[in-house]
């Protein structure tokens, strides 16, 4: 099976959020795993950003400071 891969604006798309908060997220190590292609390239598989997201899923409010 041929794994796909996402530029960050389609993965931001993907999950939702904006590019600079996935941009932000990979600065800060609490993004999902991605793939340095190149010296500017940077590719998410569609399987790193399902799994990623659904670590975060919750119950209520109050369980973000654990997630």
């Amino acid at each position: 099976m041929t794994q796909a891969y996402l530029r960050t604006t389609d993965a931001a798309k993907y999950l939702g959020i904006g590019q600079s908060t996935l941009e932000r997220k990979r600065i800060d190590g609490s993004g999902p795993t991605f793939r340095q292609l190149g010296s500017r390239m940077v590719a998410y598989a569609v399987s790193d950003l399902d799994a990623w997201a659904s670590q975060r899923v919750l119950n209520s409010t109050s369980e973000r400071a654990a997630a």
